[in-house]
C-alpha cells in the first residue's frame, strides 16, 4: 500500500512539475515573440521629417568603400567571399571608429548598421557558396537601404 501511495505521489509531483514547466515555456515563448515584434517595429528607420538623415563626412568614405567592394565583387564574378567579408568588416570597423554622431541621426544609423554587421558576420561564417551569394545580395540591398535613408 505504501508503495502505491509513493508511486501515486511521485506521478502527481512529476505531472505538476511538467505542467508548470510547460506553462513557463509557453509564457517565455509568448514574451519572446512579443519582444521580437516590438524590436521589428522599433528597427524600422524613420526619416528626419521626410528627409534623409545627415551622416558625418568622416564616416562616408567607409560606407562608400564597403559598397564599392560589394559592387566590384559582383561585377567581376568574385569567388573569394571570405576575403570580401574581411574587407567589408575592416571598412565597418573604420566607420564605427570614426563615428562622432549624436542624437536621433545616430540612433537611426544604428538601425541600419546593426543588421548590416550581422549580414557581414553571416557572410564571414558561411561555408556554402550559394548561401554566400545570397548574403552578398543582402549586403547590396543593405547599401541601397543606407542611401534611401541617409545622405
Amino acid at each position: 500500500m505504501k508503495k502505491t501511495i509513493v508511486v501515486a505521489m511521485s506521478v502527481m509531483l512529476f505531472w505538476s512539475c511538467n505542467t508548470t514547466s510547460e506553462k513557463n515555456a509557453m509564457q517565455s515563448e509568448v514574451q519572446d515573440e512579443t519582444a521580437h515584434q516590438h524590436n521589428e517595429n522599433s528597427d524600422i528607420i524613420e526619416l528626419n521629417n521626410g528627409e534623409k538623415w545627415k551622416v558625418n563626412e568622416e564616416m562616408k568614405p567607409f560606407v562608400s568603400k564597403g559598397e564599392e567592394l560589394v559592387n566590384t565583387y559582383i561585377q567581376t564574378n568574385g569567388t573569394d567571399y571570405k576575403l570580401l567579408a574581411e574587407e567589408i568588416k575592416s571598412e565597418n570597423s573604420k566607420l564605427i571608429k570614426s563615428c562622432t554622431m549624436k542624437g536621433k541621426s545616430h540612433d537611426e544609423l544604428h538601425k541600419w548598421l546593426l543588421p548590416h554587421l550581422e549580414i557581414v558576420k553571416t557572410l564571414e561564417a558561411e561555408t556554402d557558396s550559394a548561401k554566400a551569394t545570397h548574403a552578398i545580395t543582402n549586403l547590396q540591398q543593405s547599401y541601397q537601404d543606407y542611401h534611401k535613408n541617409f545622405k
